[in-house]
């Protein structure tokens, strides 16, 4: 066997009769590979004392025969590691004592210039993910131009403070939510320095109190300055989504994001391409590619990254954004069922890359 897709396709079968969830779900599978006809892989088990820690490595076993000659060629190490969400900050398997709790994955939308959508795509992949059943938190670190507010419809919200000093995030959609929208008078600018503003970025991620998330998204703001570095700093991303338009001066930056993420180590789960193309609503099939065609695809191609999606201009998704109701929850629209792909594509290419990979760490990023 020369790819691990058909393992990490038996693995889902494997559920926890509990939670319903599958292994890779549940952030149990890590150092998968094959290799001469054999599978290897790690199971993490975070409960030892539930029925299924004593169940999982034999139906990992039974689900994954089928793909090999002999039952002997399946190799599984078992790895008693007991997870306290509510204690310590636990992402993709590295546990850090930094106040922030209760993200099992972290995952940056970045863009390298702003205008490209990429608020749009944060805001509808968070709601796409809460309508498959995932607890999701969005955090909005564009201190100085905050819009998920505006996109949730909900400007005029504001976050309370719990008995503990911890900031309780709007919630809205299904999605909790943290944006300096909530805190600043919307006719304001925020006038900050660089050192204030990594301030509140840190705040938002670690005196927040999200619970227990199966994803945090965090939409970041365009460009490669001080918030990123912040983040990267503060917590271990599980990796990043760059959105891209088509045209050559966006993905000359989407290169540029691409090329930040990978000198901090932080694997890029793919490109998005938005704007993909226009199709008259009078017109159905026909496509207008008014900023070029396959851009992304190309640029996907050569960085040798996933594409995770292709999104068309679509006047519904820019009215649903300014009418403070994602696409992404109007289920039955075609809008809705690209946001649902886009999100399934993203898990998928984070328990890819949780089984695959080795832990992401905060970076440490030294002066010179």
């Amino acid at each position: 066997m020369s790819d691990t897709e058909p393992v990490l396709d038996a693995l889902k079968t494997v559920l926890d009769p509990d939670s319903e969830k599958h292994v890779l779900q549940l952030d149990m599978i890590r150092d998968l590979r094959t290799e001469d006809g054999k599978i290897y892989l790690t199971v993490q088990i975070h409960d030892p004392m539930s029925t299924f820690a004593s169940d999982v490595e034999r139906a990992c076993r039974a689900a994954l025969s089928p793909l090999v000659d002999s039952p002997s060629d399946v190799r599984i190490s078992l790895d008693n590691d007991m997870i306290d969400l509510g204690a310590e900050l636990t992402v993709d398997g590295a546990t850090q004592s930094d106040g922030f709790s209760g993200a099992r994955n972290i995952v940056a939308v970045a863009s390298g210039k702003g205008g490209v959508g990429k608020s749009t795509v944060s805001v509808n992949l968070a709601v796409a993910l809460a309508q498959q059943g995932f607890a999701v938190g969005l955090v909005d670190t564009d201190i100085y131009g905050p819009s998920i507010p505006t996109m949730f419809g909900v400007e005029d919200a504001k976050p309370k403070v719990a008995e503990n000093r911890r900031i309780l995030p709007i919630e809205r959609y299904g999605v909790k939510l943290l944006s300096m929208g909530f805190l600043v008078d919307p006719g304001k600018a925020v006038v900050w320095r660089g050192p204030m503003v990594t301030s509140a970025v840190k705040q938002f991620l670690s005196d927040t109190e999200w619970g227990d998330l199966d994803f945090l998204i965090l939409d970041l703001p365009p460009g490669t300055g001080d918030i990123q570095l912040t983040i990267v700093q503060t917590v271990p991303l599980n990796g990043a989504v760059v959105v891209s338009t088509p045209q050559r001066v966006a993905l000359a930056d989407a290169r540029k994001g691409v090329a930040m993420f990978d000198q901090v180590h932080v694997p890029v789960l793919g490109l998005v391409e938005n704007m993909a193309w226009f199709e008259p609503p009078d017109v159905p099939g026909r496509r207008y590619y008014l900023f070029g065609e396959g851009g992304a695809r190309a640029l996907a191609e050569e960085l040798n990254v996933p594409l995770l999606g292709e999104l068309p201009i679509d006047e519904e998704v820019r009215r649903n954004c300014d009418d403070g109701t994602p696409a992404a929850a109007h289920q039955g629209t075609p809008a809705a069922a690209a946001f649902d792909a886009l999100a399934r594509r993203v898990t998928e290419e984070v328990w890819r890359r949780n089984a695959t990979r080795p832990a992401t760490q905060k970076v440490e990023i030294l002066r010179r």
